[in-house]
């Protein structure tokens, strides 16, 4: 199933990287290494996924993250040393899909790589998604505003999506992420960050229900 799942795995830390590769390559994926950010912007391109550890030397994690997100909504998985719900947020802010501690346990990371890899896996055919001006194609993973793509991470795509599954609906926080556990205050970023997108295409997309949760605007 990953065996053609390519997988860069940046880390300052060789020990890091080959833990990381072995359990990886034992679960059938392809891994790539970049021993920091600059070396990781030139391969990330030719990757599926990406691991990314925050401190690095020359470019760390987040700004690598933030120069990617420019080019590409590839899935980035966080591994950082720091385990404090600030670090966490930052790096969801910047773009990331999950982030995960470090000591972290092997099996967990490939848990979390193969949960990310299931949500961004097409269906077998086609489904579109669509309410007003908001479309979502579920093939090639793309969002548009009208005729216009957006570019989503893989977290706020599904969240559109469940917005448009039901969108009379509220959604509370809880709801927007399924088979994951996140905080109230990381749901509220990824809410913040798809205003934001939208709103540079002149649209308002997600209302605020006091004391419920979201739901999706009228997106005319």
């Amino acid at each position: 199933m990953h065996k053609n799942k390519r997988i860069l795995v940046v880390d300052d830390d060789p020990n890091i990287r080959k833990v990381v590769r072995f359990a990886l390559e034992k679960a059938s994926f392809s891994v790539t290494e970049a021993e920091d950010g600059e070396v990781a912007l030139t391969k990330f391109s030719e990757a599926d996924f990406v691991i990314l550890d925050v401190m690095m030397p020359k470019m760390d994690g987040l700004k690598t993250c933030v120069e990617i997100r420019k080019l590409s909504s590839i899935p980035i998985l966080f591994l950082s040393s720091q385990d404090d719900e600030f670090d966490r947020i930052q790096g969801l802010e910047t773009g990331g899909d999950d982030y995960l501690t470090k000591p972290f346990s092997p099996r967990e990371l490939v848990a979390r790589v193969k949960t990310i890899f299931r949500r961004v896996h097409p269906p077998t055919e086609d489904v579109l998604l669509s309410h007003g001006y908001l479309r979502l194609e579920m093939r090639s993973f793309s969002a548009f505003w009208k005729s216009d793509s957006v570019s989503l991470t893989t977290s706020e795509f599904e969240i559109l999506q469940r917005f448009l599954s039901a969108p009379e609906r509220v959604f509370r926080r809880n709801e927007l992420m399924r088979g994951q556990v996140v905080s109230d205050r990381t749901i509220d970023s990824h809410i913040g960050h798809l205003r934001k997108k939208f709103a540079n295409q002149g649209a308002e997309i997600i209302e605020t229900v006091h004391g419920r949760g979201y739901r999706l605007g009228p997106c005319q």
